[in-house]
This record gives structure tokens, sequence and C-alpha cells, in this order.
């Protein structure tokens, strides 16, 4: 017997045909948008990757690294006189920043000559044995308040964890870019034995340490 289609089942075909092409025309049109949005989010990452960084470097005439410390319940401070800073840093992408500071121990000035002695001696910084402290960071984030250098500190033969909280801003000098770098950060001495003998009592030398620094840095030769 011979069938013959009516008109309802052609009409059904073609909704049902209709249905398909529009199925598929979304997905592609969806397909398409995530590929958009995924090239842009691509395109954004390589962007911040590739964030310029500029090296700087310090000028020692016009920066300031100082420490107060607590002795026989009274507040002192001095500062150190030698020391190096190297700054490689893009405030765009504080990830691939990297903050390196060295400082020459013996360079220690309290303005009184028989207690810069005594510090420098065997039983507190040890300057003969240990001349430098170090502090390398291995992350730069932002924060509310500027960036957060994580890293280590190597002080008397001790490494520890450290966090160095700075702000940064950058300034034209007569035609020159200069950066300036603030912030202040405490430390516990007899985490990096700091002390020895008589000196681990914190009866006369406080164990806190707060140390501030007030930066001048301008971009390295080629930067």
């Amino acid at each position: 017997m011979m069938t013959i289609a009516t008109g309802t089942g052609t009409a059904d075909g073609g909704r049902r045909a209709a249905l398909v092409a529009a199925g598929i025309t979304s997905a592609l049109f969806v397909a398409g948008a995530l590929g958009v949005v995924g090239m842009g989010m691509v395109g954004l990452a390589r962007a911040a990757d590739a964030a310029p960084v500029t090296r700087y470097t310090l000028d020692p005439a016009k920066s300031t690294l100082e420490f107060q410390f607590q002795q026989a319940g009274a507040q002192n401070k001095g500062k150190f006189t030698r020391y190096s800073v190297t700054l490689d840093f893009s405030p765009d992408n504080p990830a691939t920043s990297k903050l390196d500071v060295v400082v020459e121990t013996g360079s220690l000035d309290t303005g009184d000559k028989e207690r810069d002695d005594t510090l420098k001696g065997a039983d507190l910084l040890g300057i003969a044995k240990f001349p430098q402290a170090r502090f390398t960071s291995t992350q730069i984030t932002k924060t509310a308040n500027g960036y957060d250098a994580v890293g280590k500190l190597t002080l008397r033969g001790v490494s520890r964890d450290m966090h160095v909280p700075f702000s940064f801003r950058t300034a034209d000098e007569q035609g020159k870019p200069a950066g300036y770098l603030l912030g202040k950060t405490p430390i516990k001495r007899l985490d990096f034995g700091v002390g020895q003998g008589d000196w681990k009592s914190t009866e006369w030398v406080g164990n806190d340490v707060s140390v501030s620094y007030s930066l001048r840095l301008v971009p390295a030769a080629g930067h």
C-alpha cells in the first residue's frame, strides 16, 4: 500500500528541523562568545605578564635606614650608613617584582661609640663573623596601604621569614624619574641570636626592634 504524507506530518518535520537548526546556531553562538571571552582573558593575563618592570637602585645620599630599641627603660635609636637596595618593580603586576637589601652591620651608628662597640661585639651583632644582614623577597603583593614584600631576613647567620610593608611613589624631578619607598617593620632580636650570654636577658635591652626606612631610588642604567 502506498503511504501518502499528510500536511500535518510535513509541518511537524519542518518544526523539528527548525528547532534543530536553532539549537545548532545557539550552540555555535555560545561557543563563539566563550572563545572571545577566553581570548580576552588570555590577552589580559598576557598584558599583566608583560607589564614593564623597572629596576631601581639606591640613592644613599637621600635615604635613611634607622632602628629604635629600648635600653634601660628608655627609647634609643640608631642608623646604618652603608647598605644597598635593588628593587625590580612593576606597580601593575607586583607578582613580578623583587626587593633585595644588603646591610653592612658594622656601619651601625647610635651616636655613642661605647654602645656602638658593644652592639657590634660577638655577643650581639657579631660583625667580625657576620658582617652583613640581607633581606630578599620571594613575593610582593598589593595591600590596602601599599605593598608587602615577603621573604627571608638573614641576620647573624640566622634566616627567618619576614614581612617588609612599604609604600611606593614615583616622581619626575627636573626631568629625571625617581622612586620613594617608605615603611616600618618590627624585628625581635633574640629570634636571630642577637644577644648571647648576659645579653639574652631583656632586662636592659628590649627584644623588640623597630626598623624604619625612607629610601630614594633611581632607575638603573638601561631602565
